[in-house]
């Protein structure tokens, strides 16, 4: 097939994509619709819908198509390609922390990065036209703790408002701090519900998070009764609850420390209300 027929049908085929209603494609999916086509030819065809920007590369060997309602800002939002991203890269996943906590209603503060959850091995945050994602690596992932909202482009898989509160203690850091984390925490507790703390739950989380939950549920958030379900769930599991610093990467001596949760209060948190 002559390169010039290539690089004109490579676009028609993107646009046929986009017509029935696919917005990414794998490098695999153009080679095989071009069998003839060598691996440059294909390349090349790419390189140039790439610098018209009709196409962006998010990931090695997989591409976004760009909509025109997206056309001025050069990217589609995580939410329209991250389930077909992590189907490409065979890897389970969900949407957490700040995200995920968004998607329950808890949006006081709108993140600028967009969190994944996945799988070891560790994957790379990727930023592509101001947009960063990053990637946290978990042992395992629960499908059962899971949620699945529709979007655009198909199904999102984000995580329940409980693991998402267990998240974002565990992971306050990478969200900026236990303050933000604890403010999240406080809107988040108008869909949390006692029957959310299953065994599988303290699977999935460290004891050190529901010990931290626990503590900022009772005294911070004031939702006391939330905090005794979480309580009596946990011992219900047999969790056992060792002296824990409220921040992990402070100094913890010379506190006191809080009987029915065992966290040293070395931090003092302020809710953004």
């Amino acid at each position: 097939m002559p390169q010039q027929v290539v690089l004109r049908g490579l676009p028609d085929w993107v646009d046929q994509l986009q017509s029935k209603g696919k917005l990414a494609f794998a490098l695999s999916e153009a080679h095989k619709a071009f069998p003839d086509l060598s691996e440059d030819a294909v390349k090349l065809a790419l390189n140039r819908l790439s610098k018209k920007e009709r196409i962006v590369s998010i990931y090695k060997g997989y591409y976004l198509i760009i909509p025109l309602q997206y056309a001025s800002k050069g990217i589609l939002p995580p939410a329209l390609y991250i389930d077909g991203l992590m189907q490409h890269l065979q890897r389970p996943y969900y949407v957490g922390l700040l995200n995920a906590a968004a998607y329950h209603g808890a949006a006081h503060q709108q993140p600028q990065e967009f969190f994944i959850i996945t799988s070891l091995p560790a994957l790379r945050a990727t930023q592509r036209k101001g947009l960063k994602v990053n990637y946290i690596s978990k042992k395992s992932i629960r499908e059962e703790l899971l949620e699945s909202r529709k979007t655009e482009s198909g199904y999102l898989k984000i995580s329940s408002a409980a693991l998402t509160a267990t998240d974002l203690v565990q992971f306050e850091k990478r969200i900026g701090g236990m303050n933000r984390a604890a403010t999240v925490i406080n809107e988040l507790a108008e869909v949390l519900k006692p029957e959310m703390f299953t065994s599988l739950l303290f699977d999935e989380a460290s004891t050190h998070s529901i010990q931290r939950l626990g503590y900022l549920l009772e005294y911070k958030v004031q939702r006391k009764d939330l905090a005794e379900a979480l309580l009596l769930r946990a011992k219900e599991a047999k969790l056992s609850f060792f002296r824990v610093p409220l921040k992990a990467d402070l100094p913890d001596k010379g506190f006191s420390s809080d009987d029915k949760w065992k966290v040293i209060v070395n931090t003092e948190i302020e809710i953004d209300e």
